[in-house]
């Protein structure tokens, strides 16, 4: 009898542990949805809910797993080192994307950095590739273990984005050309898809006829526009695309650009059927939520942005619970973690007397450079360029004269950190070679030996970055003020909860795999966010 009862006990005990075991075991979606937004903002998702629907970003906030906040730990933060580090797991140092563009110093050119003359473009004239990604993404890692069975499409405004999130396993990466306003490829990738094609000869829903002389009106009554109270009373806006070059450059600016991307990927999501067949499929879309043009960071029209960018978010979100389900959907919302404030007013700067200070990239560069002739000679010009916030030295030269690179990197740093304005100088030597600290570590996540230069210059905030001797380069103001940008999970059976803490960029990718079952990324040192496992 003792037998019994305790077989008895010992089968309900298992039993027991076995149901807790599959009802905690989370379901492989058949879909994944990236959403990467550029320059979201936390702050404005609260700021403007007034101008949101029920089942857009509402619906993602409060049925989703939220994160307060996500950070990145790299400098110069861009769409495309924000995004490449959150597809890889990994930052600059190890994927090696710095930015949409890189100085290549041995031939004294910046080049677009997935410029690529061995393939040419598709409705497009660039010519560029993804293998300028130095180690895998969660897009690659999924082709890999379908063994190429389950399809990776990509859409976004722009060139770096669509690559980095196809990786270079993707079936297909488009984005809008600059001068066509085309949906644009690169024959890296195999096939164009048919109905992207499609959409590129429809002379009716065409973005690139549409956009041609396209005026962006308020969605909303400008009553409704009301997060900002120094603002009431401003006229709505009217701005023009016009006819020439600048077109769609400019409607890649407004909401018009995520209207086209998300059309675009919901065609295609019912199109190929994604998300239906055995393997599991990924879908990544890239929309923007910055300023417009010489518009004030204060505006109307970042609120009929972030107005419209809600309704996209709620078309998307109906066309996966119409056509795969929600439950069988995982839909991962980011941030690019950085936002590009345009100038203040300069009518009100003119009229105060808060002096403007000034770092002049090029007065940097010739003195700098006077400075290593009084010490090292005058046979050659000892600094190749000052670049994105480093100074590149001229290497054959001091190779040639065989004088220690650490040598005249330190002595370079000591001369340019007495710069008014220069907060700290780093060498590319003390980043890979010196005792650790939160600062080095900091700079060596961006620092890639291909690219990077010898110094690293931290300016003082509140700098404006000028060169008077380039005419095509823009002014930039420099800012250390955090941005808060969230991190959603939505569908596949997640439990809505709110975390409020930060975490890293480099988390996401693991997470993502973790969920569908395959390995991380090949650069990826993080685990999975604990509240989703």
């Amino acid at each position: 009898m003792i037998r019994i009862i305790t077989s008895l006990v010992a089968v309900l005990t298992i039993s027991s542990v076995q149901a807790q075991t599959s009802a905690s075991v989370r379901e492989t979606p058949k879909l994944v949805i990236g959403i990467t937004i550029d320059q979201l903002r936390g702050d404005y998702l609260e700021l403007f809910q007034n101008t949101f629907t029920e089942k857009g970003f509402k619906r993602l906030l409060s049925e989703g797993l939220v994160y307060q906040n996500i950070r990145f730990d790299i400098p110069n933060l861009d769409d495309a080192s924000a995004i490449a580090t959150i597809y890889t797991g990994a930052t600059p140092f190890y994927h090696g994307i710095v930015g949409n563009k890189k100085y290549l110093a041995d031939k004294q050119q910046e080049i677009t950095t997935f410029s690529d003359p061995s393939f040419l473009g598709n409705y497009t004239q660039d010519k560029v590739s993804p293998l300028a990604l130095k180690t895998s993404t969660i897009t690659d890692e999924i082709k890999i273990a379908s063994r190429g069975s389950s399809d990776v499409y990509s859409f976004a405004p722009h060139i770096s984005q669509a690559l980095i999130t196809a990786g270079q396993r993707g079936t297909g990466a488009y984005w809008v050309d600059d001068y066509s306003g085309k949906w644009a490829s690169t024959t890296f990738y195999k096939n164009f898809y048919l109905y992207v094609d499609m959409e590129n000869r429809n002379s009716t829903s065409d973005f690139s006829l549409k956009a041609w002389a396209m005026q962006w009106r308020p969605l909303l009554g400008i009553e409704s526009y009301k997060a900002f109270p120094f603002m009431q009373g401003v006229a709505p806006f009217n701005h023009n695309m016009g006819t020439d070059k600048e077109t769609y450059i400019k409607a890649k600016q407004t909401p018009a650009v995520n209207e086209n991307v998300v059309k675009m990927a919901t065609t295609v999501l019912a199109k190929a059927e994604l998300g239906r067949r055995v393997n599991l499929d990924f879908l990544s879309v890239t929309l923007y939520a910055g300023n417009y043009k010489d518009v004030p960071d204060y505006s109307i029209e970042i609120q009929d942005t972030y107005a419209r960018l809600d309704r996209e978010i709620e078309k998307l979100l109906d066309e996966v619970d119409k056509t795969v389900g929600l439950k069988n959907t995982l839909i991962f919302l980011t941030s690019t973690g950085y936002y590009n404030s345009n100038e203040t007013d300069s009518k009100y700067e003119q009229n105060t007397n808060i002096p403007e200070n000034k770092f002049y990239v090029n007065r940097c560069e010739a003195l700098l450079n006077m400075y290593l002739m009084a010490i090292y000679g005058k046979d050659g010009k000892w600094i190749d360029k000052f670049y994105n916030g480093q100074v590149y030295l001229n290497r054959e030269l001091i190779k040639k004269k065989e004088i220690s690179l650490e040598e005249i990197q330190n002595k370079a740093a000591e001369f340019v950190s007495e710069f008014t304005g220069v907060q700290d100088v780093y060498t590319s030597y003390q980043i890979q070679h010196g005792q650790w600290n939160p600062i080095m570590e900091f700079y060596k996540n961006g620092y890639t030996k291909e690219t990077s230069g010898d110094l690293f210059v931290e300016l003082q905030p509140g700098y404006k970055v000028v060169n008077e001797q380039d005419a095509s380069f823009k002014e930039k103001q420099v800012r250390s003020n955090a941005i808060v940008c969230p991190v959603i999970f939505f569908g596949n059976g997640i439990k809505p909860q709110k975390i409020r803490r930060t975490i890293k960029a480099t988390e996401i990718a693991p997470t993502i795999s973790y969920i569908m079952r395959i390995r991380s990324p090949n650069a990826a040192k993080e685990e999975a966010l604990s509240e989703l496992l």
